[in-house]
């Protein structure tokens, strides 16, 4: 062998051992979870802090750490974006895995610190094709991926929101919702937040979908942690109804 066939078989060797580690297999994690929170004009400033910090909390509960560490591979990994109007999505956190208590700190910690990404209209229907974008770029594999919308008002932006979840099922992806219920005396556009036949029905109709999708309500901003934490667990573990009423 020529010392010219030598030299190019070494680079060659060379070339595969430093492409290897972008070419192995992702690592793998019981569920993908996109965390899709709504900060359209609706969501007021002190509600918007109320939401970060409902959410840093309910990461960092024990019993949605102990959740997400008892699967098989004893993790999930999870991104955090925010949405308004058609164009406005942004991720918050990017996809970050997380293994335990002290992964969960370091995520919620971020949550709290980083700055709003805008205010604007409501185009659930965006946020959810973005969530999906989100979904196929993650850096993890897993057979359960699952985008959480949280909302307090109807899609007014974009294009349908249910043609926008149908697209979201045929890809096997559940969408859950945390809805954020404003009380009608505070509400500026009560067509936007308190619908005809509620909120509620609007998310059970309209967004939601997929194997065990559901519905959970804050009464008010103000419950969103609780009601994120509660949410979370049922997700992630499929803990039954009764194990999470006793959390009220």
């Amino acid at each position: 062998m020529t010392y010219a066939m030598r030299r190019m078989i070494a680079l060659l060797g060379l070339a595969l051992a430093i492409v290897s580690p972008a070419a192995r297999a992702a690592d793998p994690v019981d569920m993908l979870l996109v965390l899709a929170a709504d900060v359209s004009r609706s969501v007021t400033e002190p509600k918007f802090r109320l939401q970060r910090e409902g959410a840093a909390a309910a990461i960092t509960h024990p019993d949605v750490v102990m959740a997400m560490t008892s699967g098989p591979h004893r993790r999930i990994a999870v991104c955090f974006l925010e949405w308004a109007a058609i164009g406005m999505q942004n991720v918050v956190i990017d996809w970050t895995m997380i293994d335990g208590a002290d992964s969960a700190r370091r995520f919620g910690d971020r949550l709290v610190e980083t700055p709003r990404s805008f205010a604007g209209s409501t185009s659930i229907s965006n946020a959810i094709d973005f969530s999906v974008s989100q979904l196929a770029r993650a850096p993890f594999t897993s057979e359960r991926h699952v985008i959480d919308i949280s909302g307090d008002g109807t899609n007014n932006s974009g294009r349908s929101v249910t043609d926008a979840r149908d697209d979201a099922l045929a890809k096997r992806i559940t969408i859950n919702a945390l809805v954020i219920l404003t009380p009608l005396a505070e509400s500026f556009r009560p067509e936007h937040t308190n619908p005809a036949g509620g909120l509620e029905k609007y998310f059970q109709d309209n967004v939601i979908g997929g194997s065990g999708a559901f519905t959970v309500v804050a009464e008010g901003h103000g419950s969103f942690g609780r009601a994120l934490t509660k949410k979370l667990i049922q997700e992630i573990a499929g803990f039954p109804p009764d194990r999470l009423a006793a959390m009220e």
